[in-house]
């Protein structure tokens, strides 16, 4: 019910609420230990940021999931995302809060969280599946999957059991990356989109035009570097042939099945179109787009990173207090990728005078305009 009398900023924050929660397992604040506050306020900072940026991940994601997505829509799925990039990027400086707490401070109280787990956060788990992390890589937590962990714990745990449920309501969405990639599918490739007719030509002839010109700069590069830096001619050769094969393996999408193989085809010619022409009017939303879900993700590998390293400054390599392998499971978490292809066509770009020419590029002009 409302308090009576005008709104007050204690009662808008709910703070009586709020900073009633720092109590610790005794349900008492005067029982923790010196620096067991310190430990509970840095954590449920973290979940409280998580919260916001799950909320924005998913205003992007609806944004980018509509049938059609009108090139003023754009900006407002960049404005969320990089509130959740901004959201990260402060989540990592917290970590210097964290690593005020030095070793002996920490085990005065660590053995009291055995067997809890910064794994058992299902926000991070909400996050990264509203993000659209493929199931099947996940980093496991020795031989135990995140999320079936997480399923484990809602057999005897209320409140796991809204957390599952929170988790279960998020695999059943539709996922940024999912999102994404339909998008990158409807996008004019050369003036042509996928409903036009001879569509498949037009595509087809934009990756064999940029192939040629890729194998064509590897084939130069091939023979300019080994006479200025003297190295073997022969292994050089062989990493651009490697290059040259890779850059063609991923553009015709020789890495997925056959069924998935033309659709994943466009989407990938649609993200290097984008890139490779990403100073056209009509493009230059859609650019930054691509660049801010890269920044998103890049800033939560930064966070896993450097969540690694105030583990390891403060306990070393122990055993983790939820029985994983500690820095070492949190350490391969860190080499984990969910927008793969955007990821992997910058190392296939082009410089812009070794792109082919596009005649098409009035049809990426804006509309309108005067005299």
């Amino acid at each position: 019910m409302p308090a009576a009398g005008p709104p007050n900023y204690w009662d808008y924050l709910h703070l009586d609420q709020l900073l009633s929660i720092q109590d610790g397992l005794e349900r008492d604040e005067t029982q923790l230990k010196p620096d067991e506050l310190h430990f509970i306020i840095v954590h449920q900072a973290f979940e409280l940021w998580f919260k916001l940026a799950i909320r924005e991940l998913r205003l992007a994601r609806d944004h980018l999931a509509e049938p059609r997505v009108p090139e003023e829509t754009v900006p407002h799925v960049v404005h969320h995302l990089r509130r959740v990039t901004t959201i990260l990027r402060l989540a990592v400086s917290q970590f210097e809060v964290m690593e005020t707490l030095t070793p002996q401070d920490f085990l005065a109280f660590r053995d009291k969280l055995v067997p809890a787990s910064g794994f058992q956060s299902f926000q991070m788990r909400v996050l990264e599946v509203l993000l659209g992390v493929d199931m099947d890589k996940r980093v496991r937590y020795g031989d135990v999957d995140p999320i079936a962990h997480i399923r484990k714990l809602a057999e005897t745990s209320p409140s796991s059991a809204v957390a599952l449920g929170q988790l279960q309501q998020a695999m059943a969405e539709v996922t940024l990356k999912g999102a994404l990639q339909e998008w990158l599918y409807r996008t004019p490739i050369r003036g042509s989109g996928p409903a036009d007719p001879g569509d498949a030509a037009v595509v087809t002839a934009f990756v064999d035009d940029y192939l040629a010109r890729v194998a064509d700069l590897h084939a130069r590069q091939a023979v300019a570097m080994p006479a200025a830096l003297g190295v073997d001619p022969a292994k050089v050769g062989e990493r651009f042939a490697l290059a040259t094969a890779q850059a063609r393996s991923f553009l015709l999408a020789e890495d997925v099945p056959e069924p998935d193989r033309d659709r994943t085809r466009r989407v990938r010619a649609a993200l290097v179109f984008i890139e490779s022409y990403r100073e056209l009017p009509l493009l230059a939303w859609p650019r930054l787009l691509v660049d801010t879900i890269v920044e998103t993700e890049e800033q939560l590998v930064l966070w896993r990173h450097r969540h690694a390293r105030m583990v390891e400054r403060v306990i070393g390599r122990r055993i983790g207090t939820g029985g994983s392998s500690g820095v070492e499971y949190l350490d391969q978490t860190t080499a984990m990728r969910i927008f793969t292809e955007l990821w992997t066509v910058r190392t296939l770009l082009l410089p812009r005078h070794e792109l082919p020419e596009l005649p098409e590029a009035s049809f990426y002009a804006f509309a309108g305009g005067g005299a």
